[in-house]
């Protein structure tokens, strides 16, 4: 069995790394290529960088926030935020990065998954997906979770990976920031229709959820930011309490 990989989001607005809740009230962290390098020294498989200003400064300034970044990192770095084209994709990969993540631009042009793929390799390409539930299922969100699409999330996934993504990125939206645990049902969902892995984020707030979303939400990876962030979990603790369930995991260097 391949080993399961504890992955740290870094949310970055105007240079520095930020975290909300929802998607809202966002409170500073630090300095991106900083921490980065911290969570790898602690035991982070990988390291994703979303760029989550909306404005065309934070899209400009992502080369060089990723160069830094990554000139640090021996582990994969994942950026996405903003990436709407191929030659977007270049140019991140160029400054370091060994992914790229596509969201918005994917719902905009789903060809964009497909060209990324057949130039960098599907490896290379990720498919973000932020939802929320509705009735009983989930509608996929672009721009931040700002606009509704008529896409569902799980349908979506499929399409996704049909397309050419490598990876899946599925965020639930009402479980973003509130440590409540992984939407179990939504990862479930994505799961069962791709055969491409599938990371889970939103909701991480411990060792136990994520344990409990790689072993019953059908997750290959599991994403966490604010309970890694604020030192209230470590990846150490995660790391010890996967191997202690019988779940693969990559001891630190």
């Amino acid at each position: 069995m391949l080993s399961r990989r504890v992955i740290v989001c870094l949310d970055v607005e105007g240079g520095r790394v930020v975290k909300g809740v929802q998607f809202e009230s966002l409170r500073e962290i630090g300095d991106p290529a900083v921490l980065a390098s911290r969570y790898e020294l602690e035991g982070a498989d990988e390291i994703v960088l979303l760029n989550i200003a909306a404005h065309a400064d934070g899209v400009a300034r992502l080369p060089d926030i990723v160069r830094r970044t990554a000139e640090r990192l021996f582990i994969p770095l994942t950026v996405g935020g903003g990436i709407g084209s191929v030659e977007d994709a270049g140019r991140m990969l160029r400054a370091g990065a060994d992914k790229i993540s596509i969201n918005s631009a994917s719902v905009a042009r789903p060809e964009v998954i497909t060209e990324a793929a057949e130039k960098f390799g599907s490896q290379c390409v990720v498919a973000s997906i932020d939802a929320r539930r509705e009735q009983n299922g989930w509608r996929v969100y672009t721009h931040g979770g700002r606009n509704a699409t008529s896409l569902d999330a799980a349908s979506w996934a499929a399409r996704c990976s049909q397309l050419g993504a490598g990876e899946i990125l599925i965020t639930s939206i009402d479980r973003d920031g509130t440590r409540d645990g992984f939407d179990l049902e939504l990862t479930s969902a994505v799961a069962r229709v791709v055969t491409v892995p599938v990371i889970a984020s939103g909701g991480g707030g411990g060792s136990a959820h994520i344990i409990e979303v790689l072993s019953v939400g059908g997750a290959d990876a599991a994403l966490m930011a604010g309970a890694f962030h604020d030192g209230t979990c470590s990846i150490e603790e995660v790391k010890t309490a996967m191997r202690k369930t019988g779940l693969p995991a990559r001891v630190a260097a």
